[in-house]
């Protein structure tokens, strides 16, 4: 594991993916005390491009560190998926001085993020209105939460998998066989990491105008909610409960997966002139102005006939052959991958989305930016690796440091 950020000035270390700048967000400091995803898939966006990140863990460790197998090293997949870049320290807040450490480890810092529940920062006398605000007015608060801190539901937990359910993300997923199914990636809680990031970096833009900082209420429930276009879209305008329609979009046609005699593909026809083109491209040039199909009402109507005909003309096809030749063409078209074929693409490797340093390996940034691009510059910490190195950086001697060993303020070692 190394800490050094590669610049354009010096020798960039060995590996794929790596950043090549200070990055866009260099000088930016962030003190994050998330656990498990949606927070630090937030830090590790910021930490990507040039962000200090601090990650404090508590005494117990992210418990996604246990969240596998596989494992390396003692940590999970799953916490090394999202954690790259960060410095970890780890802090006992549940005492007064673990507390008073943070409070020190705040000065100069612009953000911080936690997952605490609603009113646990206020319980122990570091709420935003009361404390943080009037000892550190620019500081950025983030507080990430299942539903808020008030309401019918405020301050309950939220996990992912229940916000889908929740929100309506599951009813619409999945097919009349399926019934409501969960969506295989945590879509809830990777979209409130991504918006929570949009909005720590909106409230900076703000901060250099007004020379404040100010609070974010961020929640899975909100972030949850967010996602169902066009399905909200839809319901509003008819006023129709949305069904799950499986692979076929719920609003265009041919927009769906078909069979070829090498593997399924998928295939995007968005407007009428499009599906002119695509009829042309197979050979199926009476289609368009045939009256079932004449426009997306019409395809969509008699969806059920046109996929027949669809699949019966593609039977024959190569499916990857004929995705790259409708690509070349114009038509949206794209063979249905595992993930370890998406993982080993040659425009995947071309793209730079999949990262390595020495042992690490991780999906890259998907944030490209000519004079600052961001990128891995370390790998996910062991827990407390930078605990010692974060401490001195924030004036604590090395007497101060062994005290806090010493009382269990600092952990070296994960408690169970």
């Amino acid at each position: 594991m190394t800490d050094a950020v590669p610049t354009p000035e010096g020798p960039t270390p060995e590996g794929k993916g790596l950043a090549k700048s200070a990055g866009a967000l260099a000088g930016l400091k962030v003190i994050d005390l998330t656990r498990v995803l949606g927070g630090p898939y937030c830090t590790m966006i910021l930490s990507d491009h040039g962000a200090e990140v601090v990650k404090i863990e508590p005494p117990q460790g992210d418990e996604v560190r246990d969240w596998g197998p596989p494992f390396v090293e003692g940590s999970a997949s799953y916490f090394i998926g999202v954690n790259r870049n960060k410095r970890s320290l780890a802090l006992d807040l549940g005492k007064p001085e673990g507390r008073a450490v943070l409070l020190r480890l705040l000065e100069g810092a612009d953000v911080l993020i936690e997952n605490y529940k609603p009113g646990a920062m206020e319980k122990w006398g570091m709420g935003y209105q009361e404390v943080l605000s009037k000892r550190f007015p620019t500081l950025v608060h983030c507080r990430v939460s299942g539903f808020g801190p008030d309401g019918p539901l405020g301050s309950l937990p939220g996990y992912d998998a229940v916000i889908q359910a929740m929100v309506g993300l599951m009813s619409i997923n999945g097919n009349a066989d399926t019934g409501p199914l969960r969506m295989g990636t945590p879509i809830v809680d990777l979209a409130t990491g991504l918006y929570s990031a949009i909005a720590i970096l909106m409230a900076l833009q703000e901060r250099n105008r007004s020379g404040q900082g100010q609070f974010l209420d961020m929640s899975l429930h909100d972030c949850g909610m967010a996602l169902l276009h066009p399905q909200a879209a839809n319901y509003f305008l008819n006023d129709r409960r949305p069904k799950a329609t499986g692979n076929p979009h719920p609003n265009i046609s041919p927009y769906s997966k078909y069979r070829t005699a090498t593997c399924e593909v998928f295939l995007a026809v968005g407007n009428d002139p499009a599906f002119r083109k695509f009829c042309d491209f197979l050979s199926l040039k009476s289609l368009p102005d045939d009256a079932r199909f004449r426009t997306n009402g019409d395809r969509l109507t008699n969806r059920d006939q046109l996929t027949e005909i669809i699949e019966a003309r593609l039977a024959a096809e190569d499916g990857h052959d004929l995705c790259d030749r409708l690509l070349k063409a114009g038509v949206p078209a794209g063979p249905v991958l595992h993930v370890d074929e998406a993982m080993n693409a040659a425009h995947t490797a071309h793209r730079e989305m999949v990262t390595e340093l020495g042992a690490y390996k991780g999906l890259g940034t998907p944030i490209k930016m000519s004079r600052t691009p961001g990128g891995t510059r370390a790998a996910p910490p062991r827990f407390n690796e930078h605990g010692d190195d974060i401490l001195a950086r924030h004036g604590f001697t090395a007497d101060e440091v062994d005290e806090l060993k010493a009382k269990g303020i600092v952990v070296g070692t994960r408690r169970t």
